[in-house]
């Protein structure tokens, strides 16, 4: 069986960007909005702690280990570049939501003070890299 790639779908074919994930899986999201940027149909922006995500890897945690010891955190409280990450999108034409996430255990990260801090610094992102962006 050949491996599946995206250039054995069409255009026609929508990509949700898991910015998060992605990293997490090794990829690089400014990259991935750079080259299919006008497929992504769908964002959601989870950003990653990179030291906790250098621990997870290197101790081979599993998925839910890596949850709970908090990889993931929202927009602007990790490494990830959203700015970067937006301005390839705006580049593309994108003009869909953008939805805050994080993933994270709740007993660690108050819900609403983190959901506030992404929002707020994802909005300031947003801004930077060209967007238009509702108010509150």
């Amino acid at each position: 069986m050949l491996p599946w790639t995206l250039a054995m779908t069409s255009d026609d074919v929508g990509l949700l960007l898991d910015t998060g994930h992605l990293v997490f899986a090794g990829g690089d999201p400014v990259a991935v909005a750079r080259r299919h940027g006008k497929r992504v149909v769908h964002v959601h922006c989870k950003d990653v702690r990179a030291a906790v995500l250098a621990e997870v890897l290197r101790d081979d945690r599993s998925f839910l280990r890596a949850v709970l010891d908090g990889v993931f955190t929202v927009p602007g409280d990790g490494a990830i570049d959203f700015e970067g990450v937006l301005r390839e999108l705006v580049r593309h034409g994108y003009g869909g939501w953008l939805v805050v996430e994080a993933e994270q255990d709740p007993a660690k990260a108050h819900p609403l003070t983190y959901a506030r801090m992404g929002h707020d610094n994802l909005a300031r992102a947003a801004v930077a890299a060209g967007m238009e962006v509702a108010p509150c």
